[in-house]
């Protein structure tokens, strides 16, 4: 072994071990690594260059740029909501087809946010809906290239090696396969693997303490700082209603007057704690707080907001809102939140004011629950306008009259000359923290291919099992799969793609074969949260547990594995 290969193995361990602790977000992770290989001198500031122009990274960009005007569509949240009727098989049924479709062609990720809210108002299968949605779109997603982010970045390791990009449609025929038998499974077995539970929200005035500042309180004239009305631990005051004024979230210097009605959240068990405040009547009945400006969120994997606290990214004032409760799996949270670490797929309880919706990236921070975060079209033809012609766009690409890059850009260019979004709207929403992933994963596998320590791992498995081209393809496939339950599908494929390469070249034979091995490994999470984002968004919602995916992932895994596993040399052969 080299010192190079020596320096990229050090770094590629500390990389997984980082990843398996979940403890720093998949873009810091990777684009430190692809640092430290820039500073090593392990690759050029050409290779830096060609991999931020890469064809794979500028889709996924537009692709996510035109996901924005999409999700303004009303039209998956009505047929959704009219298909979620009949028994529950025949509920599930219908919603794994609309799902799975959808996915296919929109980022499966866009779909299961925009209909969490619709099937959590399913009535009392809603519980056992969720999990299906998430599995379907995961399916789904697999099918086509733009179907999830993990199949465009597989796309990018394919082109920066200097072969022809994959096909849109290439994943189709074996996805399609995979999708009909899972779903079939799933048909079988989820009725009974998933319990039926309530999954209903706690009453908005469950949240809240009302006190009542009196004329003669000592507090009137005082800022909310200079009154300590900000220091009270478990409790936090969120909002101030003044007469017909709603003051949310409360600034610092705001200042109280006499008949302020003071509304307090967190551990609303905790009245001791406003006893020591003279003139402040605290009201039994707080059914006249108003709720308009409730909302849930879920904290997105990619959000800064992940293992850090609220009081430590300044919520407030960079979200113009306040966390009255955070759900973690089926368990509410209210006490001492302001340094409570946040994790991807809590749900947080706000209390928003007039300028959330204005405020950057909340599309990249927050994963809607209650209601979007996003405005929707009111006229019928922007939606038809948004959805016709990115199914154009896909058709075109599908059959090589236009490539998909140029389709994309084409696109949006006519979303915004036809005022179907704004470009305020864009320049919020680009997907940073997922394109310097997407870059710096690039960096990685190419690293691990061009110093020979992929090819050199390869080699010591190979001779060790002694394997041949089909077990090799299994191999790989069962070792991405693995590598998505225990990190992100996106991490996985960025590691086992130049180990892919090395096999199919140490056999000489196709790397196709090898290539689709790491695609339909790395969307083969069905049996953890944290493996697949669209898991990770139902979790809370629908009150599962870890136990909840092994037991109704498990049989989706085992079919969905021995198909791919069987089937792959077959609809990719090796010669």
């Amino acid at each position: 072994m080299t010192w190079e290969q020596g320096l990229v193995a050090v770094i590629v361990t500390a990389l997984m071990v980082v990843l398996l602790q979940g403890r720093q977000s998949v873009a810091v992770c990777f684009s430190t690594a692809a640092f430290l290989f820039y500073a090593a001198g392990l690759v050029s500031t050409d290779v830096l260059r060609q991999q931020l122009v890469n064809p794979g990274v500028l889709t996924l960009g537009l692709l996510m740029l035109v996901a924005v005007v999409l999700n303004k569509s009303r039209a998956l949240e009505y047929w959704t909501r009219r298909m979620l009727s009949g028994g529950y098989r025949t509920a599930m049924a219908k919603l794994m087809l609309a799902v799975s479709v959808h996915s296919a062609l929109l980022n499966n990720t866009a779909v299961v946010a925009s209909l969490v809210s619709p099937v959590k108002g399913a009535g009392a299968d809603a519980s056992r809906l969720l999990m299906p949605l998430a599995y379907a779109a995961t399916l789904g997603g697999a099918m086509t290239l733009v179907g999830t982010s993990t199949n465009l970045l597989i796309d990018g390791f394919v082109q920066s090696e200097g072969m022809a990009g994959l096909h849109l449609l290439a994943p189709l025929p074996l996805g399609l396969v995979l999708l009909v038998l899972c779903s079939l499974t799933m048909w079988l077995t989820l009725p009974y693997l998933l319990q039926r539970r309530d999954i209903s929200e706690p009453p908005a005035a469950d949240y809240f303490i009302e006190a009542q500042v009196q004329d003669t309180s000592s507090l009137v004239g005082r800022s909310v700082a200079e009154a300590g009305l900000r220091e009270l631990g478990s409790l936090y005051l969120v909002e101030i209603i003044r007469g017909e004024q709603l003051l949310a979230p409360v600034r610092p210097g705001t200042a109280i007057r006499a008949g302020d009605k003071l509304v307090f959240a967190g551990d609303v068990q905790r009245l001791d704690l406003l006893a020591g405040f003279d003139g402040l009547a605290v009201m039994e009945d707080s059914t006249e707080i108003p709720t308009d400006n409730l909302l849930e969120v879920m904290v997105s994997g990619e959000s800064v907001l992940c293992n850090r606290s609220i009081k430590s990214v300044d919520f407030r004032s960079r979200f113009d809102a306040a966390v009255l409760a955070v759900r973690r799996s089926s368990r509410y949270l209210r006490a001492n939140l302001a340094s409570l670490p946040l994790r991807p797929g809590d749900v947080l309880v706000l209390a928003t004011g007039p300028d959330f919706d204005n405020r950057n990236n909340l599309q990249r921070n927050f994963i809607p629950v209650s209601r979007p975060i996003v405005e929707r079209f009111v006229s019928p033809w922007k939606s038809a306008l948004a959805l016709g012609g990115f199914a154009l766009v896909i058709l075109l690409a599908a059959t090589g009259v236009v490539p998909l890059l140029r389709g994309l850009a084409v696109l949006l260019a006519i979303y915004l000359a036809a005022g179907l979004v704004r470009v305020h709207e864009l320049r919020r929403n680009i997907p940073w923290y997922l394109l310097i992933t997407i870059v710096s994963a690039l960096v990685v596998s190419q690293v691990l291919a061009s110093t020979g320590l992929a090819g050199l791992i390869v080699n010591g498995v190979m001779n060790a099992f002694s394997t041949g081209p089909h077990a090799a393809v299994v191999l790989i496939l069962l070792l991405t799969a693995l590598l998505t339950a225990l990190m992100t599908n996106n991490a996985a494929a960025a590691l086992m793609f130049p180990m892919a390469l090395g096999a199919a070249g140490n056999l000489d034979v196709e790397p196709m074969p090898f290539i689709m091995a790491v695609l339909f490994g790395a969307s083969a999470s069905f049996m953890t949260p944290h493996g697949y984002q669209t898991n990770l968004m139902v979790m809370a919602p629908g009150g599962y547990t870890f136990r909840d995916y092994l037991r109704a992932g498990a049989p989706v895994t085992v079919v969905y594995l021995l198909t791919a596993g069987w089937l792959l040399p077959v609809f990719f052969p090796f010669r």
